[in-house]
């Protein structure tokens, strides 16, 4: 540790200390419970008034933090929230969640950082650390935070300390949270990444320390690039699957007992949530700038993005090969949000098929348990509440997110046509009304 005023910040670190957290989204919001739960007085910003309304009356609006654990740190007073920066100025650190969406063209909109970092320059003082977690390209710690903290006099490094760490929340997971999952970070010097070790540290059990924010940030794009290019090779396999007559569950499932040198990935009918889609496009905007075009995420960008219109051809075969049209056809989505168990629709490759399927004129329905209602190209569908006997009055049925609610067997079992793109139905055995993806 270099200097009495890093020393006096690390004491006050490790004891009780003062945490911002702007942004109280999947990410923050999480976070800001997590920080309290160890003692911290935990400040939340957020610029929606709902978020912090709900704060306030201790009901969570994210699943992953129940809303009996939110209740128990704000009654306690460890947790409160604002729309007001100005409260920050008391941090002792401050952690920036905003969500870093992609441009019309697919550049990075960082936008919500550079908000970020203007507000918490205004209210800055010595003594304190910030960490950037919101995704993005590598060199924006330094290229964007940096210069805006140091405009106010405060020397980074010296007077105000600065570290990038990224978040790595799983929506859902309950295997690997936020306590068990490692934290890496990057801190602009090593006392930077020392004082961010310290904070984190009392929320998870390992924090692993990378040489600059830099690499920290490239981690984050590593990770979701890796998912999202092998992701693709597995829907690239499903499609030469389904051509040669061959169940690519069935390869992969074989594949996967492959005790070294192979890790299952699988297809499905889009990339969704805001990481896949999105963080890969922030690595190749950055290194297209410094003269290289990454041919592997443009490609993986191009077989994921199909898979929605695939999917929707898919359905137009299963019904053609039974003599029916699908305009005037009457489908049963099920499922909507991007993944299994959780509430987020955010880049939900369902709601590009849906929308795909009304515009080709059929009469689409669609139920989620945790989505009662959602908007699609400016319309509002609500969730259809439907029994067994239902399901006879579709003429397909098509499962796009396998939540864990749904008895499988019974929807095969009364369903005219199921056009499966989750593999849910497996176990069930061959039929000749269930199409797999």
């Amino acid at each position: 540790m270099s200097g009495p005023a890093a020393e006096a910040l690390r004491a006050r670190l490790a004891a009780a200390p003062t945490v911002g957290v702007i942004g109280l989204g999947y990410v923050g919001l999480p976070l800001a419970v997590a920080f309290a739960e160890s003692g911290a007085t935990v400040l939340g910003i957020d610029l929606d008034a709902r978020r912090v309304a709900g704060v306030g009356a201790a009901q969570s609006f994210i699943e992953d933090v129940p809303t009996e654990a939110l209740r128990a740190v704000v009654r306690a007073g460890r947790l409160s929230a604002s729309d007001d920066y100005g409260a920050l100025s008391h941090a002792d650190a401050i952690v920036i969640c905003v969500p870093t969406p992609l441009g019309k063209s697919k550049e990075p909109d960082i936008s919500n950082i550079i908000a970020a970092a203007d507000a918490v320059a205004s209210v800055a003082r010595a003594g304190q650390l910030v960490v950037l977690e919101s995704t993005t390209y590598p060199g924006t710690t330094q290229e964007v935070l940096a210069p805006r903290l140091e405009a106010r006099g405060l020397k980074a490094g010296t007077d105000i300390f600065l570290a990038f760490s990224p978040e790595r929340i799983d929506p859902g997971n309950r295997d690997h949270t936020l306590r068990t999952i490692p934290k890496v970070v990057g801190g602009l010097t090593p006392t930077c990444a020392a004082l961010a070790t310290t904070l984190y540290r009392r929320i998870t059990e390992r924090v692993i320390v990378v040489s600059s924010p830099g690499a920290a940030e490239m981690v984050k794009l590593l990770e979701n690039t890796f998912r999202s290019v092998n992701i693709a090779l597995a829907n690239e396999f499903a499609i030469m699957c389904r051509r040669l007559g061959i169940s690519v569950w069935e390869v992969i499932g074989a594949a996967a007992t492959k005790p070294f040198g192979f890790m299952p990935f699988y297809p499905g009918p889009g990339l969704g949530g805001h990481c896949l889609p999105s963080d890969p496009h922030y690595l190749s905007w950055r290194v297209r700038l410094a003269g290289y075009e990454p041919r592997f995420i443009a490609f993986a960008d191009e077989v994921n993005r199909q898979m929605p219109t695939y999917v929707v051809q898919m359905v137009v075969d299963a019904l053609n090969d039974r003599e029916r049209a699908l305009r005037g056809a009457r489908v049963l989505a099920l499922g909507v949000a991007y993944k299994a168990n959780v509430a987020d629709t955010r880049d939900a490759p369902a709601l590009e098929i849906i929308d795909a399927l009304v515009h080709k004129g059929a009469r689409v329905a669609y139920h989620d348990p945790h989505v009662p209602s959602v908007s699609i190209n400016g319309v509002t569908f609500d969730s259809v509440e439907w029994s067994p006997r239902d399901l006879g009055a579709y003429d397909v049925v098509l499962i796009l997110t396998p939540h864990a609610g749904y008895d499988w067997a019974t929807i095969v079992e009364h369903a005219r046509l199921v056009v499966d793109t989750r593999n849910a139905t497996a176990g069930l055995g061959r039929a000749p009304h269930v199409i797999r993806l």
